[in-house]
């Protein structure tokens, strides 16, 4: 019987295998995206001092809402994330997709995040 490996186990592989190539730094953080069944979230860390240095979730007020698509969660994601990181000043980070294919809302994340100003 051929044994078949999860799609978390696989996520977590490819997870580990980026993770050894994208490398945060002050100057230019780590963008990490995270999401789940209803929400998705977002990070800029600096992998150098271990710290989180931006975040934005779906989970925020301005956000959460139960009637728009997880698509348009991610849109307002990216642009808030994005926002929030030229305001500190940043301009240039390296986009850390997580494992998850670059389609849906991690593409919509990115795209938003890039029309308000970051660069990757």
């Amino acid at each position: 019987m051929i044994k078949k490996t999860s799609r978390t186990v696989t996520r977590n592989l490819r997870k580990i295998r980026t993770a050894k190539k994208v490398l945060g730094s002050t100057q230019k953080p780590r963008l990490v995206v995270f999401k789940s069944l209803t929400q998705v979230y977002a990070q800029l860390i600096d992998d150098i001092n271990g710290k989180t240095v931006v975040s934005a979730s779906s989970l925020e007020k301005g956000i959460k809402d139960k009637t728009k698509k997880r698509t348009q969660k991610a849109q307002l994601v990216g642009y808030t994330i994005a926002e929030r990181a030229i305001s500190q000043g940043i301009k240039e980070v390296a986009f850390d997709r997580a494992g998850y294919k670059y389609h849906g809302v991690i593409a919509a994340l990115a795209d938003a995040s890039r029309e308000k100003g970051l660069v990757f």
